[in-house]
């Protein structure tokens, strides 16, 4: 009797550490409310659960600077992720991610105030209002590459999310704000001022925890999304046209924005 009781036991331990190991997380960088991001990314985990027969959960961050602190203490919530460039090399460099595939093209930022109020070159915002989403978004992180000298700075204004940023310029709440350069376009009244050098849109990386051959599903169906209906429909919902090939190199030197953040 006493041989049965363990061997039920081993059996359900090994049963729940194999359905364990069947879950794996999806974390979006926090460029969206934690509500908005849910809504916005909750079909890309269901189509990678679907296509790789694993349960895959999408966890949301309130902010960056929690985001930050959870990702460089390793906590729970990181098995695979959506991320900007500079976090994804930090990743891949500091903690053994592998990049999957990328969404395409390149992500700029541009400072833009009011067309109103308008503004020719950077230097003339020194001591001005400048909004911005907390660091370490990338948002951030570039405009600190604008303002190296500590003593002629902009007054950092945080907003939570970007479009929050281009209503306080609209309203005159801040003289400026840096934006997505794709979002300049969507809104009439806004001078641009000055556009950062492009970065490589954001990947979706690996945990060295997530076992080879789920990586190569979720690979496979990243890369061939855009040739199938569920695929396509995925995209669609996620404001994708496809997924693309790429690898770590691609983002390599890019976690250098990050040297003078606190953690690194």
């Amino acid at each position: 009797m006493r041989a049965r009781l363990i061997i039920l036991f081993l059996m359900l331990f090994l049963s729940a550490s194999i359905s364990r190991a069947a879950e794996y997380s999806l974390t979006i960088q926090p460029i969206l409310s934690e509500d908005k991001t849910q809504e916005a990314y909750q079909p890309l985990a269901d189509y990678l659960s679907s296509q790789t027969g694993q349960t895959i959960t999408l966890i949301t961050h309130r902010n960056f600077t929690f985001y930050w602190n959870k990702m460089r203490n390793q906590q729970q919530g990181f098995d695979l992720v959506l991320d900007a460039a500079h976090f994804t090399d930090y990743r891949v460099k500091k903690q053994g991610y592998q990049v999957l595939a990328k969404l395409p093209d390149t992500v700029s930022f541009s400072i833009v105030s009011h067309e109103d109020n308008f503004y020719m070159d950077t230097d003339e915002l020194t001591s001005k209002r400048i909004a911005t989403m907390p660091s370490p978004s990338l948002g951030a992180m570039r405009l600190q590459e604008l303002y190296p000298n500590p003593m002629r700075v902009p007054t950092y204004i945080y907003e939570r999310n970007t479009r929050r940023a281009v209503d306080s310029v609209l309203s005159g709440k801040v003289d400026a704000a840096i934006i997505p350069t794709r979002l300049v376009a969507e809104y009439s009244g806004l001078n641009t001022v000055e556009t950062t050098e492009p970065v490589p849109h954001m990947a979706l990386s690996a945990s060295a925890e997530v076992p080879a051959e789920i990586v190569e599903k979720i690979r496979t169906a990243l890369l061939t999304a855009n040739t199938t209906p569920e695929g396509q429909k995925m995209l669609a919902a996620i404001n994708a046209t496809k997924f693309e090939a790429t690898d770590n190199t691609t983002y390599d030197g890019y976690s250098e924005l990050l040297e003078d953040v606190f953690g690194y």
